[in-house]
């Protein structure tokens, strides 16, 4: 029973070791032909390349402005009578003495009259004492009339002159009264809502106000710089003409040029701004007094500025960044300072130089470091 319990017990010893070897082959066979192949490197991302644009742009000023009449008149009656007739409507765009209202006129007009009949009086009068003067003249001379009697032919003719000289001085004054019964249009413009309908009895003594009359064109553009900008625009107004460009918001017209006519000779204490304006013409008369705008003024060139487009731009904590395609196509992180704009394109002041390629698109994929491939997108 022993010999057989030893025999039993060596054959499964060499039945173990066999399994192992087995085993241990069948790990180095599965190992070697279960290899994974080596992983391909990524391929380098397309992205869109502009080249640093470098040119001469002009450098304007912007500020919120309103538009201002540069006439703006309430009209008044300056003769007393009952309104007879309002010749235009509300609203009329006018010319300059154009009719706009009556006052009826027949009172002035006896004035009239009787002055003119004043002075054919005098006028008579007059004629008569010259002829009285020029015989008493050569009376005198001939002993036959008294120098005292000459005299007073001479104090009656002067008396009947400043009788006629004050005749027509209240013929000049009725006639003006009656020219005061009609209101005309001082200059072109456009009239307001009537405050006195026809029928109304208005005065002279208070002035009675009929109606409004503003001018639209040309028309000011008034706007209040910052006294920190007041140095450069002085400096672009002593030196010639400051054209302007006014931006009507929410209309897609093109620009209105003009020029900066006026700069006030006091800073405001309380807001530190000063007062400007330009004017502009206003041909199609679309701009009213009070409307809101937008100003710009071209102060100056600015040569040689380094310019990428606005898409090409990202935002850190650190500030405004561009990516600029470096050595190797690895991508570099330039932090940049803006100057002007100037259309789609913005000045960099700092951070980049002429020549350098930037990226101007697939912003959100990349980072600093990572192999792209550039793809011309145009640009300078």
């Amino acid at each position: 029973m022993r010999i057989f319990k030893l025999g039993l017990n060596g054959s499964l010893l060499a039945l173990a070791v066999a399994g192992g070897y087995l085993l241990a082959g069948w790990d180095v066979g599965s190992t070697t032909a279960g290899a994974a192949p080596s992983a391909p490197a990524p391929q380098a991302m397309p992205v869109p390349v502009v080249g640093v644009v470098k040119k001469t742009i002009p450098i304007y000023l912007e500020y919120a402005a309103r538009t201002e009449a540069i006439r703006n008149v309430t009209l008044r009656a300056k003769a007393s009578g009952y309104l007879q007739e309002q010749p235009v409507s509300d609203g009329t765009d006018v010319k300059a003495g154009d009719l706009l209202y009556r006052i009826e006129a027949s009172d002035y007009q006896a004035a009239l009259d009787q002055a003119k009949a004043q002075i054919e009086r005098d006028q008579a009068s007059l004629d008569y004492l010259k002829s009285s003067l020029n015989r008493g003249n050569k009376l005198a001379d001939n002993g036959y009339l008294a120098k005292d009697g000459f005299d007073q032919r001479r104090s009656a003719v002067r008396q009947a002159e400043a009788a006629l000289a004050i005749s027509r001085s209240t013929l000049r004054t009725a006639e003006i009264n009656l020219k005061n019964t009609e209101i005309r249009a001082p200059f072109a413009g456009r009239l307001g809502r009537n405050q006195a309908p026809e029928g109304t009895l208005v005065t002279s003594a208070a002035g009675t106000p009929l109606n409004n009359l503003v001018q639209l064109s040309p028309i000011y553009i008034t706007f209040n710089p910052g006294e920190t900008e007041l140095a450069e625009i002085q400096k672009a107004f002593a030196n010639g003409t400051v054209e302007t460009e006014v931006i009507i918001p929410g209309s897609d017209s093109k620009p209105r040029e003009g020029k900066l006519t006026f700069i006030d000779n006091a800073v405001e204490r309380n807001t530190g701004t000063i007062a400007a304006r330009a004017t502009i013409e206003n041909l199609d008369l679309s701009l009213l007094p009070g409307q809101y705008v937008r100003i710009r003024l071209h102060i100056r060139e600015l040569p040689n500025a380094l310019m990428v487009p606005q898409t090409a731009l990202g935002s850190s904590q650190f500030g405004k960044y561009v990516y600029v395609v470096g050595k190797d196509n690895l991508v570099e992180q330039r932090v940049v300072a803006l100057g002007p704009t100037d259309g789609d394109l913005v000045t960099l002041t700092t951070g980049i130089k002429e020549g350098d390629k930037i990226i101007s698109g697939n912003l959100q994929k990349i980072y600093p470091g990572v192999t792209v491939q550039p793809l011309d997108a145009g640009g300078g």
